[in-house]
């Protein structure tokens, strides 16, 4: 069982040690997933703990608070990912003005000496971090010399010649391509989360919904979408999903919204994870209801056809 810390003071968590991998991890894609099996590999070797150490919210979603980067991926989602992984202890510190204003020398000596013992400290490409991102590779070796750890960097994950990141990631998304977004995350990309009620209107317009929220954060992706359910029965359930924020009914929140085709049974309360499939169209405001109804009939048609033509990808190690 993976322990989560979120503060930057206390006691030492890891007092025989760790090995530590530092990163966003947002969606935890192939270059990731590289990057803490790594860390994974030596804190076995090492008879230590596995840290994997990240930071709730991102740094540039504190730094622009009105023009936040989407995000691929929820906390929890996030935490999972690095638990399943093999990661012992999981670090989603809390980033705020504290923490932006820490020295990179403060940071090591508190997080990584103190509180984690670190023995080896992992980092990706162009990892930067501390006030100003004063922070690099080099101040990592230097720092090691004084608390006693090593640190080093994994080479950049390449895929078709480019490095895989979640920039990539973002942009396969905006533009529909969720096989070339599959092949970098390793697998379909998929947002999980709990089913909350929402204002009932899918029923009484004929198309009732599984309604999950995003947290407050801005999500990668817009639309409509053929998508397939995962949590509600023993294959995934093929499904309609609208993303955004309902203009025709005045919603405002992001909202992802899936339809189960041919489903009955109540999902509230239910963690289900939604895996998007193929993009149908933008969401658009309609003029009333009955325009908005007559279009869903179609993008439900529309999914339907998708799904059948569509086999379903596995997860790549």
């Amino acid at each position: 069982m993976s322990r989560l810390f979120r503060d930057v003071d206390g006691g030492p968590l890891c007092p025989n040690g760790s090995v530590v991998c530092i990163g966003a991890f947002d969606g935890l894609h192939l270059g990731h997933r590289a990057l803490v099996r790594h860390a994974v590999e030596r804190a076995r070797v090492l008879g230590v703990a596995a840290v994997a150490l990240s930071f709730e919210p991102l740094p540039r979603e504190f730094f622009a608070p009105g023009n936040p980067p989407p995000r691929l991926s929820l906390a929890r989602a996030k935490f999972e990912g690095l638990r399943d992984l093999g990661a012992d202890v999981v670090g989603l510190l809390r980033f705020g003005d504290r923490l932006a204003a820490m020295s990179p020398e403060a940071f090591v000596e508190r997080v990584l000496a103190q509180r984690l013992r670190a023995r080896e400290v992992w980092v990706g490409p162009e990892f930067r971090f501390g006030h100003r991102r004063a922070g690099d590779l080099h101040v990592l070796h230097r720092e090691g010399l004084r608390h006693g750890f090593v640190a080093g960097e994994i080479e950049p994950l390449l895929h078709e010649g480019e490095r895989v990141s979640s920039t990539r990631i973002r942009q396969a998304l905006v533009d529909g391509d969720f096989d070339a977004a599959a092949r970098l995350l390793g697998k379909p990309y998929a947002i999980s989360g709990r089913v909350v009620r929402g204002r009932q209107l899918g029923r009484t317009l004929g198309y009732p919904t599984a309604n999950l929220r995003f947290g407050g954060k801005v999500p990668a992706l817009r639309g409509i979408y053929a998508t397939r359910v995962h949590g509600v029965a023993d294959l995934p359930w093929p499904s309609v999903s609208s993303f955004g924020t309902r203009p025709t009914v005045g919603g405002v929140e992001p909202l992802l919204e899936a339809h189960l085709f041919d489903f009955e049974g109540d999902l509230y309360g239910s963690r289900i994870e939604i895996e998007f499939v193929a993009r149908l169209r933008d969401e658009e405001k309609y003029p009333d209801l009955p325009t908005l109804v007559a279009q869903m009939h179609r993008d439900a048609a529309q999914a339907r056809r998708l799904l059948q033509q569509h086999t379903p990808r596995r997860a790549t190690a």
